[in-house]
């Protein structure tokens, strides 16, 4: 298997300047309690991120987590993000960009390529979703690509979601 990435966190300071949870504690202590990602056994695929904080999610209810995490990448390679799915399966928990894309130059973007997973409950069944903080609520699968022969790209990515076709 090869061992192309590596987890880390981001910064504190980089944490504190993302958290938009006041009701949830101090940035700070949240932190603390962030849990890198990581596959369940070795057959897995998907890499298991942890709730950072209590997520209570209603029906039509959307959220913005920010992870606290980043991922360095090799060139070549792409961390895709689903929702677990058990999570798809009982709520039908959906990731608001049906699939999140991390792209390896993302990990040097000007806030250090923290990982936001924005989700909804879509549940017809009136289910209301509640996370711990820990438990597991996306996972993330390495996959290689490719690029066309003509490709003469040399853009440099600064910034996250939709920034990569802003100039």
């Amino acid at each position: 298997m090869k061992r192309i990435a590596k987890f880390e966190k981001v910064s504190l300071e980089q944490f504190k300047s993302d958290w938009e949870f006041p009701e949830k504690g101090g940035a700070a202590e949240i932190y603390e309690k962030i849990k890198l990602p990581k596959r369940a056994t070795s057959g897995s695929a998907g890499y298991d991120f942890y709730a950072p904080f209590d997520i209570t999610l209603a029906p039509g209810e959307t959220i913005k987590i920010p992870t606290g995490i980043r991922v360095k990448i090799d060139d070549g390679w792409v961390l895709k993000l689903y929702p677990r799915s058990g999570l798809g399966f009982k709520y039908r928990i959906q990731m608001n960009n049906t699939v999140g894309i991390i792209d390896s130059d993302y990990y040097l973007s000007d806030n250090e390529g923290h990982i936001f997973c924005k989700i909804t409950n879509d549940s017809n069944e009136g289910k209301t979703m509640t996370l711990s903080q820990g438990d597991g609520f996306c996972q993330g699968i390495f996959v290689e690509y490719g690029i066309t022969v003509d490709d003469d790209v040399s853009d440099i990515r600064n910034g996250g979601f939709g920034s990569t076709d802003k100039k």
